[in-house]
């Protein structure tokens, strides 16, 4: 497995006066009394400053509090203001490394942002090999790229960069390996989440976009692995060649972004960025052959978010390698202390009944599988040498 497909086709005081005057026969004369005027400016004065005191509380604490002052127009435009400023203060972004960027940036800055997020995973998996000398098990190596999106250690990527994986390998941007899991996966949609399983703190984490605001001719970057681990954290820009775009891969008619930045065997799994170094899509398949260039398609983002609920939730296991056939499914290899090994599935086995419904595709035994959990028995009915056995087996969280 190359972990690639190729397919043809985010706002006055009042002055007091006091005189006295005392009258006399025949003239009148004004007589100043020193004392008794003091007193009376000094009553005036204390007078005043109490009045004032008393209209500034009254300004300040009552008015302000009565249902009269509150329906006037300075009331209003007061409280509007103050409500202005509380509302500026508290809409003031968080620091994060996955706050939202305004404005475009260079793919310069895109890179520095985002490929500490991207991954390589290498995977080991088993295949069905036939020869001269007969069929048999072997080992093939693998290597795709991966998008961490959860600092816990979370990491998208397709499936078929993961597909009958029997170790996973994350190698993070700092060069680290460290091991990882398969989570869960939608092989329809070629989406695949895996968990690093070793306490890791993770370098960076990818900011996921809306694809559904894409143009054609808008600038992306890609970011991935191609022709593998040498070739890590690739770089390569072009624009939105078309959205929208329905391809058949196998026997699945998919949407896809189109894009002519250069997308080769190793990228898949890898990320598609826009211009604010948003993750809009996942780098998935290309055209290849003579005459072609610059054909590649990722799977937009807001595809995957609406699958992310169920992908992040630990998919149940039976452990088997297995192909379609018209009898059944075909059981081309066991996995060692796996759920089938446990129930006695065996090798050329062909799977004809589980959980009492007849398959005859690995998608049906998935989908009846789906709506079990940990620890729940199912019967599974094979065709062995001729004959039909009928066995146990209890499924786990991979």
């Amino acid at each position: 497995m190359d972990g690639f497909n190729e397919h043809k086709v985010i706002s006055s005081n009042d002055v007091l006066k006091n005189t006295s005057s005392e009258k006399k026969p025949f003239n009148y004369k004004f007589k100043f009394r020193g004392g008794k005027f003091l007193s009376f400016i000094a009553v005036a004065l204390i007078s005043s400053l109490i009045g004032g005191f008393v209209s500034a509380f009254a300004f300040l604490y009552v008015v302000p509090n009565t249902s009269f002052f509150k329906n006037t127009p300075l009331y209003e435009s007061i409280a509007s203001e103050n409500t202005s400023t509380t509302q500026q203060s508290t809409s003031l972004p968080s620091v994060s490394s996955t706050s939202s960027t305004t404005g475009n940036l260079t793919v310069a800055q895109i890179a520095k942002k985002v490929s500490p997020a991207v991954v390589c995973v290498s995977v080991k998996s088993i295949t069905q090999s036939n020869s001269f000398f007969g069929s048999g098990i072997t080992e093939q190596d693998g290597m795709g790229s991966g998008i961490i999106i959860n600092s816990d250690g979370y990491i998208l990527t397709n499936y078929h960069v993961v597909q009958g994986a029997e170790t996973v390998t994350v190698t993070l941007s700092t060069g680290k390996e460290v091991p990882a899991k398969v989570v869960n996966y939608n092989a329809n949609q070629d989406l695949a989440i895996i968990k690093v399983t070793e306490k890791t703190t993770m370098p960076a984490v990818a900011e996921l976009g809306d694809s559904s605001k894409v143009e054609v001719g808008d600038p992306v970057v890609a970011i991935g692995n191609p022709l593998g681990k040498e070739l890590s954290g690739s770089v390569t820009s072009g624009i939105i060649s078309a959205k929208d775009r329905q391809i058949t891969v196998g026997n699945t008619t998919q949407t896809f972004i189109q894009t002519d930045a250069a997308i080769n065997e190793g990228n898949s799994g890898g990320a598609l960025v826009n211009s604010q170094g948003q993750v809009i899509g996942v780098n998935s398949a290309k055209i290849g052959g003579n005459g072609v260039e610059g054909i590649g398609f990722a799977i937009p983002i807001n595809t995957v978010k609406s699958k992310l609920s169920n992908l992040l939730k630990p998919a149940l296991t039976i452990g088997i390698i297995c192909q379609n056939s018209s009898e059944g499914v075909y059981v081309e290899g066991v996995q060692e202390s796996s759920p089938a090994e446990k129930a006695g599935i065996q090798p050329n086995d062909i799977i004809q009944e589980f959980d009492g419904k007849n398959v005859y595709t690995v998608s049906q035994i998935n989908a009846i599988k789906a709506k079990h959990k940990s620890g729940d028995v199912v019967s599974v009915v094979v065709l062995r040498n001729g004959e039909t056995k009928t066995l146990k087996l209890t499924l786990e969280e991979s």
